[in-house]
């Protein structure tokens, strides 16, 4: 298997001595991943030994990810993660025009032998709230503030509402083309359209917490090259 060249450093968009804050590429897995040989936890091992990654985003999701340099400065992130003191928020593109304004979504999650996550009356209390912020033709760019962190919680809470996330075909969100958006469009040479990304729609865009020196600490991370893509082809063309 050929190893992607990754540079850690080029991750990096905040440092001080107690933590390091990356914006994780889409297709890295945060932890050991049996399919791929290269991971964040490993990259940031190699950066720095004592390094300790203190919360996971799927592999295909990008964005804001948080590494703690020491025992110290984890804990004290982790229990702030358990008490819902940290703000996260993600943006998604997702299918349909929808106007959210602070739309609460209040669905209890239950994960299956089958690893598929379900909305269940006996599942987990799971809370997010949704808002606008760019209504297209056919899709809308949606802010989610997480209240609770369930896996795959944004992915079924924006499906639960119709509102499934673009490229997500294991909540029913269907691919997004450039056909679906360019009235008339063919690929040239009769050759098969591709989507617009190779991934579902969902970037975690800022996180705010409470530092280890008492300071509060807010961080936002730029959209990667796939993702600012599809906003630059809807702002065009949706």
């Amino acid at each position: 298997m050929k190893l992607r060249k990754i540079k850690f450093t080029d991750l990096i968009i905040h440092e001080d001595e107690d933590y390091i804050i990356v914006n994780k590429p889409p297709h890295l897995a945060s932890l050991d991943d049996r399919q791929d040989p290269v991971n964040l936890k490993l990259l940031s091992k190699q950066y720095l030994e004592t390094s300790q990654i203190n919360h996971r985003l799927d592999k295909e999701t990008s964005g804001i990810l948080v590494i703690a340099k020491n025992p110290e400065s984890y804990r004290h992130f982790s229990i702030q993660l358990q008490e819902r003191k940290i703000e996260k928020i993600y943006h998604a593109i997702a299918w349909g025009r929808h106007n959210f304004t602070e739309m609460l979504v209040e669905a209890p999650l239950e994960i299956k032998s089958n690893g598929k996550v379900v909305v269940s009356k006996t599942g987990k209390y799971s809370a997010t709230i949704f808002k606008s912020l760019e209504i297209y033709n056919k899709v809308t760019l949606i802010e989610c503030k997480l209240i609770t962190g369930r896996k795959h919680q944004i992915r079924i809470h924006l499906a639960s509402g119709d509102a499934p996330i673009i490229n997500d075909d294991k909540y029913t969100g269907a691919n997004l083309f450039l056909s679906d958006l360019k009235k008339k469009y063919k690929p040239k040479d009769e050759q098969e359209e591709v989507p617009l990304m190779d991934r579902f729609a969902l970037h975690s865009y800022s996180l705010k917490f409470t530092h280890i020196n008492g300071k509060e600490l807010y961080i936002e991370a730029p959209y990667p090259k796939d993702f600012e893509r599809v906003i630059k082809q809807l702002k065009k063309w949706g």
